[in-house]
C-alpha cells in the first residue's frame, strides 16, 4: 500500500527520517548563518551559535548514518558515513573556535580556518564515495536515479564547502579572509544543497524496509534466492 502523501514527510520511527531532518536542519542553519554573515545586521555571537548549532545537528545525523549502515559487510557507504562523520567533528571544532574571539590572524587560520578546511575535504571524500557507490564507478550521470540526484546535491553542496574554505583563510598582512563574500555565498550555496538532498531523503524514509543483511543470511537457501 502506498502511503499518503502526509505520511510520506512525517516517520519519527525511522531512522532514516531523523538523518534527513537533522541533515535538513543544520543545512538551515549554516545558510542562514552564511547570509547574515554577508547581508544581515545579526550580531556575530549570534551567528556563531547558529553555525555551532547547525555543525552539531550535522554530528548528530552523521552519527545515525554511521549506525544504520553498521550492519552487514563492509561496504563504500559506511566508509563514506564515517569520513563524513570526522568531517562533522572537525566542523564542531572549527564552528566553536570562532564563537571565541581574541584570535590574531595566526590564530584564527591555526583554531578555526584549518578544523573548516579538514571538515571540506572530508565531505568531499565522504560525497565522492558516495557517488561511486550509486555509480559503482568513480564518474558518472544518470539524473533519471534519485539516488544519484541525491549524491550529486551533496558533492556540489561539498565542492562549494570547499570553495567557502579555501576563501575564508585570513591573510596576516590584513587579518581578513581572502574573500569574505566568496566565503559566505560558497556556504550558503553549500548549504542549500544539502537541504535540497536532505528533504529528497525524506519520502524514501517512508518506503518499506528491505531485509536486513543479517536476516538475509539467516534465511534459507531458497528463500534467499526468491527476495
Amino acid at each position: 500500500m502506498t502511503p499518503a502523501p502526509a505520511a510520506r514527510w512525517w516517520r519519527p520511527a525511522r531512522k532514516g527520517w531523523w538523518i534527513g531532518v537533522l541533515f535538513a536542519a543544520g543545512s538551515v542553519c549554516f545558510a542562514v548563518a552564511s547570509f547574515a554573515s554577508q547581508w544581515a545586521s545579526a550580531p556575530r555571537p549570534a551567528i556563531g551559535v547558529t553555525f555551532f548549532a547547525g555543525s552539531i545537528a550535522f554530528t548528530v545525523a552523521s552519527f545515525l548514518e554511521v549506525t544504520a549502515t553498521a550492519r552487514g559487510p563492509w561496504r563504500g557507504d559506511r566508509l563514506a558515513a564515517l569520513v563524513q562523520l570526522a568531517g562533522t567533528l572537525f566542523f564542531n571544532v572549527s564552528t566553536f573556535a570562532a564563537m571565541q574571539r581574541g584570535f590574531d590572524a595566526r590564530e584564527t587560520d591555526l583554531r578555526v580556518w584549518a578544523p573548516d578546511a579538514f571538515g571540506s575535504v572530508c565531505f568531499l571524500v565522504a560525497s565522492e564515495l558516495a557517488l561511486a557507490g550509486v555509480c559503482h564507478r568513480w564518474v558518472c550521470w544518470d539524473t533519471r536515479s534519485h539516488a544519484w540526484r541525491i549524491a550529486a546535491l551533496n558533492m556540489l553542496g561539498s565542492v562549494a564547502f570547499g570553495v567557502a574554505a579555501v576563501t575564508s583563510l585570513v591573510e596576516p598582512s590584513t587579518s581578513e579572509p581572502v574573500s569574505a563574500a566568496i566565503a559566505n555565498a560558497g556556504t550558503t550555496l553549500g548549504a542549500v544543497c544539502f537541504l535540497a538532498g536532505a528533504v529528497m531523503l525524506l519520502p524514501g524514509a517512508a518506503a518499506p524496509r528491505p531485509a536486513t543483511w543479517a536476516a538475509r543470511r539467516r534465511a534459507p537457501r531458497w528463500r534467499r534466492a526468491r527476495s
